[in-house]
């Protein structure tokens, strides 16, 4: 018996809508490191890389995804970890920019080089150049790239941040620096200090593994400072997940059931934020 094949209907969604409907388009979560490579491969979205001016001496190299949606998006700028603008990274990018974002994955490192600009950084090397990286020059670096971002011709003038590691604990600060963020993504990265948050506007959302001790630490101390000054701060520790859980999503079960919970939360939350 043949099956009868019928075509889906069309149907168009408002900005609003799509901000607050499930994309059907692509895999529903990011790769783990080990698939990276051959998700971006196999990706339907445009991707390219920018230089992006970001004094009058220096400038980031960035990886860009845009969305397959038929209305302007909002930004979100990807922070990678200690590791540096990875493969990895930038399925990150990917994943977003298939959930209607357009995602924006700088290499922070870019001042650092002196061979190839869009190679992965090898062993220790990206460790040993964040080192030396100044917090405000990295706070600067971020609003270059967001202001670049927000300057596309495909883009709304919203955007959020997500940082893993290092690069979450610089999603953080950028909260504390950055007047004009629209929401601010925290993957198992320390807290500012508590008298530092006094200038946060933009509501935080923080996604934790639960044996990371050392990160977690920093939790309660962010979390009460942020209520007493009537912050948005929100959070979740995923029991048993380990540190870098959604890189590490193969290594152990709670790490793929951290992912699973962590990352519809953080879209939701970007579109609740960013929605204009």
């Amino acid at each position: 018996m043949k099956r009868r094949l019928v075509a889906p209907a069309l149907v168009l969604l408002s900005s609003a809508a799509f901000m607050t409907r499930r994309p059907t388009q692509g895999p529903p979560l990011p790769a783990g490191a080990a698939d990276a490579e051959a998700r971006i491969k196999a990706s339907p979205r445009h991707a390219e890389w920018a230089t992006i001016k970001t004094s009058p001496t220096d400038s980031v190299v960035a990886w860009v995804v845009y969305p397959e949606r038929r209305d302007k998006a909002p930004v979100v700028v990807v922070i990678h970890e200690i590791f540096g603008l990875s493969t990895w990274v930038r399925g990150i990018a990917d994943q977003l920019a298939a959930d209607g974002f357009i995602a924006i994955a700088p290499d922070l490192l870019t001042m650092k080089r002196s061979g190839n600009l869009t190679s992965e950084w090898l062993g220790d090397s990206a460790r040993a150049a964040i080192r030396l990286l100044k917090p405000q020059d990295v706070q600067r670096d971020l609003d270059a790239v967001a202001n670049y971002g927000m300057k596309l011709p495909a883009a709304t003038q919203k955007y959020g941040v997500v940082g893993y590691c290092w690069g979450g604990s610089a999603s953080f600060a950028h909260a504390v620096h950055a007047p004009g963020l629209g929401a601010a993504v925290v993957y198992y990265g320390g807290s500012p200090a508590s008298d530092m948050l006094k200038s946060v506007r933009a509501p935080v959302l923080g996604l934790y593994g639960g044996d990371d001790a050392r990160v977690n630490a920093t939790i309660a101390p962010a979390d009460s400072a942020m209520k007493a000054l009537g912050k948005a701060y929100e959070y979740a520790i995923y029991d048993a997940a380990g540190h870098g859980f959604l890189r590490a999503q193969s290594e152990r079960a709670a790490n793929m059931s951290a992912t699973k919970q962590a990352w519809p939360r953080m879209i939701a939350f970007f579109r609740k934020n960013l929605a204009s």
